[in-house]
């Protein structure tokens, strides 16, 4: 039975997901994003009062 000889298919995954491990997530990393985080230690600017001409 050849499903039971590991030889053939067990180096083929091995290798593809040692592909996978080394090409993929470099590229997923690279992304950068918009919205990064602000530290809590970061002041808050107050808001400008709207300036009324009439009042």
């Amino acid at each position: 039975m050849p499903q039971l000889n590991p030889a053939p298919w067990f180096a083929i995954l091995v290798f593809s997901w040692l592909i996978f491990l080394t090409v993929i997530p470099p590229k997923i990393l690279n992304h950068t994003f918009n919205n990064e985080p602000t530290t809590m230690s970061a002041e808050k600017s107050k808001p400008q009062s709207w300036n009324w001409p009439w009042s």
